[in-house]
């Protein structure tokens, strides 16, 4: 392992606000990425190759949606040692999302609360940044990227949004995420009720079925959604995905729930809560996932994940695979092989309950 001890930067790093010092880290990715620099961060991949979902993952471990949200970065962060990276959201047009601050830490509870509201610089950016990236699919990485609605897009209109930006990431994709469960775009999460849910996916089922003839080739699409959801949504949900064809969900977005943050500095503030708290939330719905899509589905798991047993009670869960990010915050690059190994330490025991 090459990288910088994370022990070093990381006070510098919350001596900041939270959203400079992502944005300071990110900017530091994107410069020094093609660089001989890169070995300050660098680390080899642990290798534990799967297939889910028809792609060939060199390891379980992913990068979730959100951190790199213009796709700036995917070749720094993949030398970090992850098998796979999701980018985004993007929306089709730029959107500067919510006023700040509204990214805050909470340390005693190793957890963010955040209310971006899908800033970024627009698809047409963003599709340009993923060309630009080489190294990391040329690794044999294997690259999600998550779509989602501007918000100044009524929600009745929402299914024009997501077509668009199926259309344009669809070629440069590996998988596609699409992003229905985020807090912090108005309405958003209506669009997991049972009538608008089928209509959305049924719609872009359709689309991916023509990309696949113009392009040539299937992408996979996978539904990202929340971990506020009770047993018979779950159920819905889980019912809506299979009869749309939909490849593989992602579980679980950031909480609005607060009991598990109360009285802490930040707590009450509006947005998505991430880190340890979410870690059981999202752990019931994969779970409940499971129950109900049986063995063969493909799941993501995230959601509170700071160390190699959480990554293996998500496997034991139910996730095929499964995403870090705040635990990146909190613990630095060596989270990333330490998961890695976890798992595919749990891979070779025998009698595991999905696989």
């Amino acid at each position: 392992m090459a990288f910088v001890p994370y022990a070093l930067t990381r006070p510098f790093l919350f001596g900041l606000d939270a959203e400079h010092a992502h944005e300071l880290t990110l900017d530091a990715l994107a410069a020094l990425q093609g660089t001989p620099a890169r070995c300050l961060w660098w680390q080899a991949r642990v290798d534990d190759p799967v297939t889910v979902a028809g792609l060939k993952f060199p390891n379980r471990i992913g990068l979730a949606a959100g951190l790199d949200k213009n796709g700036r970065c995917i070749d720094g962060l993949g030398a970090m040692g992850f098998g796979f990276i999701e980018v985004g959201t993007v929306t089709p047009k730029a959107q500067p999302g919510n006023p700040k601050p509204r990214i805050f830490r909470l340390p005693e509870a190793k957890a963010l609360i955040n209310r971006l509201g899908f800033n970024n610089d627009g698809l047409a950016a963003f599709v340009n940044n993923v060309q630009r990236s080489r190294r990391f699919r040329a690794s044999g990485g294997v690259l999600g990227l998550n779509i989602g609605k501007n918000a100044s897009t009524p929600i009745e209109r929402a299914a024009d949004d997501y077509l668009l930006g199926l259309d344009g990431v669809y070629a440069h994709a590996d998988y596609v995420a699409v992003n229905i469960s985020s807090p912090n775009t108005k309405n958003l999460r209506e669009l997991q009720s049972d009538a608008a849910l089928d209509a959305l996916l049924g719609a872009l089922q359709q689309r991916k079925t023509v990309l696949a003839k113009r392009h040539g080739r299937v992408v996979p699409m996978f539904v990202k959604i929340a971990p506020d959801l009770d047993d018979a949504q779950v159920r819905l949900i889980a019912s809506t995905l299979k009869n749309n064809g939909i490849d593989g969900v992602i579980a679980t977005n950031t909480t609005i729930a607060r009991h598990a943050v109360q009285g802490l500095l930040h707590a009450e503030e509006v947005g998505g809560l991430s880190g340890a708290p979410v870690f059981e939330a999202s752990n019931r719905v994969i779970a409940s996932l499971r129950h109900e899509l049986g063995r063969g589905y493909p799941i993501i798991g995230v959601g509170g994940i700071l160390g190699g047993a959480d990554a293996r009670t998500k496997r034991e869960a139910g996730a095929d695979l499964v995403q870090i990010y705040t635990g990146l915050i909190y613990k630095g690059p060596a989270l990333v092989a330490d998961c890695a190994r976890a798992l595919r330490s749990q891979s070779a025991e025998p009698h595991q309950p999905i696989g």
